[in-house]
């Protein structure tokens, strides 16, 4: 019986959002345009110095469970938050948008992790990360009936920097397909490609049926110059690769089967949770026995709204907006 259409496994993390010019982004001395992990000290420092802010129930995962949702899917989401006031306000807000998330609050451990998102004027975003207690998420938080009853497992490439947490998920993937369901890793960063290339090509040969990438970490993943020498190499390597290019909208790949997706038309504003919410209207459609260009419209559709508005979660009911895509 399925009883989840996705099940998204990551770090568990609030995000805290504010606009700023590109010498704030400087002095940090963050990577502009990526993410960096920071200490809980650092965190706050930088913190301390950003102006007027945003907070906002995030994670990568996390939205794109939300996501789902909002495109009327039936979602589920593991991850680990701290009672405090960011976990219970993160629990609340995956409720809220029907999520299902039971793993309780911890009262040992870190506090709830964040995420600092720095955005500047060209909508590009820099994001520092401390991750909490969302990295120490470990197997014991891995629902083994949640796993086998979902009909995706989709796990979050930024949860392979904490051990505990890269043995949670190689243990969902190992319950998912041994209960005949699919897997799916969004490489998350390029950052995070550079750290674990060699454990994301075995995973992706090994484990993942669904892989998604951007451009810049799927050359990065094969160490080449070309998106088109990426594209044939992931072509051979898992059966669905659906990558992101931006503006010049993304390119879904299943074998011989190689579709072209037009970004849908937007005014950006914040690119925060794009791919995130790509994932979601893929894989919503996926789940739904859509075929894969309509998927992929889904998620077009899915990462425009986001990046319409500030932060990582849809501001409208995606199912709706999605009607005319569906033929509705």
């Amino acid at each position: 019986m399925t009883r989840f259409d996705v099940l998204t496994i990551g770090n568990a993390l609030v995000d805290v959002l504010a606009y700023a010019d590109d010498e704030f982004v400087a002095r940090t001395g963050i990577e502009r345009g990526a993410m960096t992990m920071v200490d809980e000290a650092r965190s706050d420092e930088i913190y301390a110095e950003m102006g007027p802010a945003t907070e906002i129930s995030g994670g990568s995962a996390a939205n794109t469970a939300s996501g789902v949702a909002s495109f009327g899917g039936r979602a589920a989401y593991i991850g680990r938050v701290s009672d405090d006031a960011f976990g219970k306000v993160f629990s609340h807000d995956l409720h809220s948008v029907g999520v299902h998330f039971e793993a309780p609050l911890a009262v040992t451990g870190s506090p709830t992790g964040r995420c600092l998102v720095i955005v500047t004027p060209d909508a590009e975003r820099t994001l520092c990360t401390f991750l909490g207690a969302g990295a120490e998420l470990d197997e014991s938080y891995i629902d083994e009936a949640v796993v086998a009853s979902s009909a995706v497992t989709y796990l979050e490439g930024y949860v392979w920097d904490p051990p505990a947490a890269k043995e949670a998920v190689r243990r969902a993937a190992a319950i998912a397909h041994g209960a005949d369901r699919r897997v799916a890793l969004t490489l998350s960063d390029p950052f995070c490609v550079e750290r674990h290339r060699e454990e994301f090509l075995e995973l992706i040969e090994r484990d993942v049926d669904i892989l998604f990438a951007n451009e810049n970490e799927i050359t990065m993943l094969y160490e080449v110059d070309t998106f088109d020498e990426a594209l044939h190499r992931v072509r051979g390597h898992c059966a669905v690769a659906a990558l992101t290019r931006g503006a010049h909208g993304s390119v879904i790949v299943a074998g011989d089967d190689v579709h072209v997706i037009d970004a849908h038309p937007v005014d950006v504003i914040d690119t925060t949770g794009a791919g995130d919410l790509y994932a979601a209207g893929f894989l919503y459609g996926l789940t739904h026995g859509y075929e894969l260009a309509t998927c992929g419209r889904l998620a077009s559709l899915g990462a425009a709204e986001v990046i319409s508005h500030l932060g990582a979660r849809p501001a409208e009911v995606l199912a709706e907006l999605a009607r005319p895509v569906l033929g509705g």
